[in-house]
């Protein structure tokens, strides 16, 4: 009887694991490429520059609205959804863009309030929450060899701006998340570029990884790394899989 228990929690061991490494794709095509991706409990919550999807763990959308452009990075913080939004010039050096974060009500996507975040100076594009405050992160311009990142409290009044000593990535950083005491920016480029700092900022290190389109911690050790592709004829799709940390790219996927 003790041989056939072990044998069956093997299987459902089994079962689970081969069930969290898949890789899920969110259902349908959208106008705009992924900007970023959020969870809670039971759901994925995917932005899409202009449209906002929920689905279920396993992709299946529950709900999609259409959002002004740009929506970008976002997320869950106690049953809200927090999406950073540019509605100006973005990456703009003279400041022309118009930076805000839009607070949704998870359940429904009902939008519940408006932010003014005009401090990210070169135009908001991701964000992420730790202990009560909100870290918004944005644009670039050509040429500036430092990062920024912009804190504000539980009521979105300005706290400070962090400095980060990255160098310069292409258009600032698109996705940010924070995990397990370590701050992981996901940038563009060729190749894309992830930023890995510590709780204060401080850089841990540079890497050759790709997770601009998004980028989640879900449990310990454990990320969703999101990915897209565009096409003329369907849109643009967005999909994410389980990554862990790796000593040379930062970042890893789980085959």
């Amino acid at each position: 009887m003790r041989c056939c228990s072990v044998a069956v929690l093997i299987i459902l061991l089994s079962s689970h694991l081969r069930a969290e490494v898949q890789t899920i794709t969110c259902e349908g095509h959208y106008q705009h490429h992924l900007q970023g991706v959020c969870v809670d409990d039971d759901h994925i919550y995917w932005s899409f520059t202009t449209t906002l999807v929920k689905s279920d763990r396993k992709g299946k959308a529950i709900q999609k609205i259409q959002v002004p452009y740009h929506h970008g990075d976002l997320c869950c913080v106690d049953g809200k959804i927090f999406v950073a939004v540019n509605l100006g010039k973005f990456n703009d050096p003279e400041g022309n863009a118009d930076s805000w974060v839009y607070e949704y009500d998870a359940k429904n996507l009902k939008l519940l309030k408006k932010y003014e975040t005009q401090e990210v100076f070169h135009g908001s594009g991701g964000m992420d929450a730790r202990d009560g405050h909100f870290f918004v992160v944005g644009g670039l311009p050509d040429g500036v060899q430092e990062n920024y990142v912009y804190e504000y409290d539980e009521h979105f009044k300005f706290v400070n701006k962090h400095v980060i000593e990255s160098g310069h990535t292409l258009l600032g950083i698109q996705t940010a998340c924070v995990h397990e005491g370590r701050w992981y920016f996901g940038c563009y480029g060729s190749p894309n570029i992830l930023l890995i700092t510590d709780d204060k900022f401080q850089m841990i290190g540079r890497y050759e990884y790709s997770c601009s389109l998004g980028i989640v911690g879900i449990s310990p050790g454990k990320f969703y790394s999101a990915t897209g592709a565009c096409t003329k004829d369907k849109g643009c799709d967005g999909k994410v899989r389980i990554a862990v940390p790796d000593e040379k790219n930062g970042l890893r996927v789980v085959d």
